[in-house]
């Protein structure tokens, strides 16, 4: 089975690209087929993330486990992409260069029989220039309502430390 995905680059402009990518593939190989399809060298770290349908971080997949001991995380090495994508389970988030962040929504689109006589993974389509550094990340201070659910705190500042019940110079 060929699986084709959308990487998209978390970014304010459109950039994105259509990858094809056997299902029996590594998360290996997929790592090296959507660093070659935006232009990395492909040399710094990078992970995988199980998603959601509102693009939540979950089970990290990594380049390689860093951990020590028990504590240890699936590598991307390891993975089967069809153990970690599929029809109902379609979405992935995939983060590369951690000094940088560049920060990918990827999805499933299709799951395809293969086309005879074609080199996989195959970069179907391709949109947008990637900037010359990954975006900035904009992150929203949230809350929890009485219902359990995340609301945005339109009047949190990080540097206001009047309102907080710690003493700022306790070292």
């Amino acid at each position: 089975m060929i699986y084709r995905f959308r990487a998209i680059l978390d970014t304010h402009e459109d950039v994105f690209r259509d990858i094809e990518i056997e299902a029996s593939s590594t998360m290996e190989d997929f790592h090296n087929a959507i660093t070659q399809a935006f232009g990395f060298e492909g040399q710094e770290m990078a992970s995988f993330y199980v998603s959601n349908e509102i693009w939540e971080q979950g089970e990290e997949i990594a380049l390689f486990d860093m951990g020590e001991g028990e504590d240890t995380v699936r590598t991307m090495s390891e993975t089967i992409l069809e153990d970690a994508v599929w029809a109902e389970q379609p979405r992935l988030l995939y983060v590369y260069d951690f000094l940088s962040m560049w920060t990918f929504m990827v999805e499933l689109a299709e799951i395809t029989d293969p086309e005879p006589g074609m080199p996989y993974p195959n970069l179907m389509y391709s949109h947008g220039e990637i900037p010359a550094q990954a975006p900035e990340k904009e992150f929203i201070a949230e809350k929890i309502d009485d219902d359990g659910n995340f609301e945005e705190d339109e009047d949190f500042d990080a540097n206001d430390y009047e309102d907080l019940d710690f003493d700022e110079n306790w070292n």
